[in-house]
C-alpha cells in the first residue's frame, strides 16, 4: 500500500509559531514557524515514509464562506507580522525541497485537502494521512483516510481513525459538520443553534444520523429542543455550509505532481541562508551511509508502530 501525506500548511505554521520562541536569522528575519513546520513535516515523513506529499495553504483573500456569511472568522485578530513574513519563505523552501504545494483563492486549505482526498481515496491501495492540528478536518476520515495530529512539543503525534473519532466525540467523522451545524463554532464565529449544546447535539445525531434527516423528523424530537430546532432551520443550514469541507475546489491536482523521493539538496542552501543549521544537519547529514542505514531501520520501526496504531495490522 502506498501513502499520500497531505499537510495543512496554515495549521502547522500557526502551531509552530505560537509553540516556539521567536527565532530569527542574522538579518532579523523571523524563522520560528519555518523551523517548527519543517520539524513536524520531517517527523511525519520519517515515521510514515510517504511516496507522495502535498502541502495545502489558505490564501489571504476572502473565501466563499465570507461571501455567504460576512461575520465568518471576523473576530480573529490580524496575523502577526512575524508570522505572515514566514509564509512566502516556507513556500520558497518547499520549492527548493521539491515538495508540491497548492492553494486557491476563495477556498481554505481544508477545502484543497478535501478535494484531493475525494479524488484519491477511490484508490483502495492508497493510504491518505493528513498532517494537521485542526480537528475540523477529522470529518474527512474514512477507511483509508487518517489524521496525524502533533501533540505538545513536536516529538509525538496522535493518529485518528474512525474508532478514535467515535470514542472521543460520540459521532462518526462524517457527522462532524452536522454536529457543528447544531453547536456552531466560536473560533470561526458562526452561530449554530442557541439552546442546543454538544451533549444534546450528539444525542440528536446518534438518533437521526444527519441534519437533513433530523429536520425531516422534527416531530419525533422530544421536549424543548423541538421548537428550538424549528425556529432555527435557516441557522442550521447556514452553519452546515460553513462547517462542511468542500470536495470540489477548482484545482487541477494530479497525483504524480506530489511524488516524493527525498528532499532536494537546494533545501539545504535555503535553510542555511536563514541560519537554520540544526535542520540542515538533520536533513542532510555528513555521514550518509551510516545514517541511511540507521534511518531506514528507524523508519521501518516507526512506520510499523504507526500502522499498528492506525489499525492496518
Amino acid at each position: 500500500m502506498q501513502t499520500l501525506l497531505l499537510v495543512d500548511g496554515n495549521a502547522l505554521m500557526h502551531r509552530a509559531y505560537y509553540a516556539l520562541p521567536p527565532f530569527k536569522a542574522q538579518d532579523g528575519t523571523p524563522t520560528n514557524a519555518i523551523y517548527g513546520f519543517f520539524t513536524m513535516l520531517h517527523k511525519a515523513i520519517t515515521d510514515f515514509n510517504p511516496q507522495y506529499v502535498a502541502v495545502c495553504f489558505d490564501t489571504p483573500k476572502p473565501t466563499f464562506r465570507q461571501e455567504i456569511y460576512k461575520e465568518y472568522q471576523i473576530q480573529r485578530p490580524k496575523m502577526d507580522n512575524d508570522l505572515s513574513q514566514q509564509f512566502p519563505l516556507v513556500k520558497e523552501l518547499l520549492d527548493k525541497a521539491g515538495l508540491f504545494h497548492e492553494e486557491k483563492e476563495g477556498f481554505e486549505a481544508d477545502d484543497i485537502i478535501g478535494t484531493i482526498v475525494h479524488h484519491v481515496k477511490q484508490d483502495k491501495n492508497m493510504k491518505i494521512l493528513i498532517l494537521t492540528g485542526d480537528k475540523d478536518i477529522m470529518q474527512l476520515i474514512d477507511e483509508n483516510v487518517f489524521t496525524v495530529n502533533p501533540q505538545i512539543g513536536f516529538s509525538k503525534t496522535k493518529i485518528y481513525n474512525r474508532q478514535e473519532v467515535l470514542s472521543k466525540f460520540g459521532i462518526q467523522p462524517e457527522q462532524i459538520a452536522d454536529f457543528k451545524a447544531l453547536v456552531g463554532d466560536p473560533s470561526d464565529n458562526y452561530p449554530g443553534v442557541k439552546g442546543i449544546g454538544p451533549k444534546n447535539a450528539v444525542i440528536l445525531l446518534q438518533k437521526f444520523e444527519t441534519i437533513d434527516n433530523l429536520l425531516k423528523h422534527l416531530e419525533e424530537v422530544a421536549g424543548k429542543m423541538k421548537p428550538i430546532l424549528k425556529a432555527n432551520k435557516k441557522e442550521i443550514a447556514l452553519s452546515k455550509k460553513l462547517s462542511q469541507i468542500v470536495a470540489n475546489a477548482p484545482i487541477k491536482f494530479k497525483l504524480e505532481q506530489s511524488q516524493f523521493d527525498g528532499f532536494k539538496r537546494e533545501l539545504r542552501e535555503g535553510l542555511l541562508a536563514l541560519n537554520i543549521t540544526s535542520l540542515t544537519a538533520r536533513f542532510f547529514p555528513a555521514n550518509k551511509s551510516k545514517l541511511a542505514e540507521k534511518t531506514k531501520k528507524q523508519t521501518k520501526q516507526t512506520k510499523t508502530e504507526a500502522d499498528a496504531q492506525i489499525g492496518l495490522f
